[in-house]
């Protein structure tokens, strides 16, 4: 009884170490056959999903961790009327050469039948050797694809501005299906308003959309100069394929000032007698769309010069209407006679500036003309005096 358990123990050890010693290949989402020695067969993603009339492109990996094989690739069960290729480096192959440290990778390209039904269908591929075949089972599943459709959205439709400002919105694109699609943008504005279209900063009139992707699009609105107040309605319209989605804005054009200063002749010029008061007609003039409101006159002048406006502020100043203003330049006494310049500046507060140069001559004054006449008269008269005088002599 003794000496059969020896026995026993012995037959029991030699048998864990064949057990223990027998070449076994496990792979990540594979099952191994008739062991083939350290060589691993896997793919990442084991079971996809597709739609209807797609194809798929499966990746897999070769690995072995001890001797070069050479690995023959094939597929069973692949359902009727179903392609199944695997491809090396863009080839179409049937077997593959793997390296111990070096994965080899193989796609295989799956195309299901055209009168394919939904539901999942199961294959599996083999990589065998001389030693044995290791089996990956793959689960595919197809679904109908949902018909193209695009979805065009805004958070802020309606934007206020000046005829000056460049109208802004951001819309959002979406493609809602299956199907990737080249969209069209299309604008529509009323005449006088231009309508641009940018993806990331770029102009763009069309955009790529792929299946269940969302683009971002600005769209630019500009007004010609002069275009009046008023509501203006704008339509941003995306073609892609059957699909179609269009979006509605609202550019809402408020009415603006502009001035002009200027003289009532168009002369913008004149003379100034040096530290004296000198008025001079200055007309400002509103061709904007809305009333200007506290109009403030200002002017630049050489140094020392003063200028007075009446009057110096313009409560109000309708679209089309003009005021005439006095402008009291005033030289420093000690300017020279000559040309110089003089800047008149209109600020309503609503609006932007506007500024008007007038040349100033200045003249030296009359009194000191008449009092020069009189010096030259009295010298004449006294040279006048000595030749009579003397010439008698």
């Amino acid at each position: 009884m003794k000496h059969f358990s020896k026995a026993g123990l012995l037959i029991l050890v030699l048998a864990l170490i064949a057990t223990l010693g027998a070449p076994v290949a496990l792979a990540e989402g594979g099952q191994t056959l008739n062991s083939a020695p350290a060589l691993t067969f896997f793919t990442k993603f084991p079971a996809q999903e597709i739609g209807v009339g797609e194809s798929d492109n499966l990746s897999l990996t070769l690995r072995t961790a001890d001797a070069p094989q050479l690995v023959h690739l094939s597929v069973r069960d692949l359902p009727d009327g179903w392609t199944g290729t695997f491809k090396g480096k863009g080839r179409i192959i049937q077997a593959a050469y793997v390296e111990p440290g070096d994965d080899t990778i193989v796609d295989f390209k799956v195309t299901p039948s055209k009168d394919v039904e939904p539901g999942t269908y199961h294959f599996t591929l083999i990589a065998a050797t001389d030693a044995g075949s290791t089996e990956l089972p793959i689960d595919l599943t197809i679904k109908d694809k949902l018909p193209p459709k695009l979805e065009m959205t805004t958070d802020l439709p309606t934007l206020k501005g000046t005829p000056d400002t460049t109208f802004r919105y951001n819309v959002t694109l979406k493609n809602t299906g299956d199907e990737d699609l080249t969209v069209n943008l299309v604008g529509n504005a009323p005449g006088g308003i231009d309508l641009n279209f940018k993806l990331s900063g770029k102009d763009v009139t069309s955009i790529p959309v792929p299946a269940n992707e969302t683009k971002r699009i600005t769209v630019e609105a500009k007004m010609y100069s002069g275009t009046p107040a008023g509501q203006y309605p704008l339509q941003v319209t995306a073609e892609g394929g059957s699909a179609e989605a269009a979006v509605n804005l609202m550019a809402v054009v408020t009415g603006q000032p502009k001035l002009i200063v200027t003289a009532p002749d168009g002369r913008l010029s004149a003379d100034a007698i040096v530290n004296k008061k000198n008025p001079i007609k200055v007309i400002v003039e509103n061709t904007g769309s809305a009333p200007a409101r506290n109009v403030k006159l200002t002017a630049s002048a050489p140094t020392g010069w003063k200028v007075e406006f009446d009057p110096a502020e313009i409560d109000l100043l309708n679209a089309d209407k003009q005021v005439e203003v006095t402008a009291n330049i005033q030289p420093t006494d000690q300017a020279i006679a000559g040309d110089y310049m003089v800047t008149v500046k209109a600020t309503p507060a609503d609006g932007s500036p506007k500024s008007t140069d007038f040349r100033i001559t200045v003249r030296t004054s009359t009194m000191w003309g008449m009092v020069g006449i009189g010096l030259i008269a009295i010298a004449v008269i006294v040279v006048g005096l000595a030749v009579v005088r003397f010439g008698r002599r």
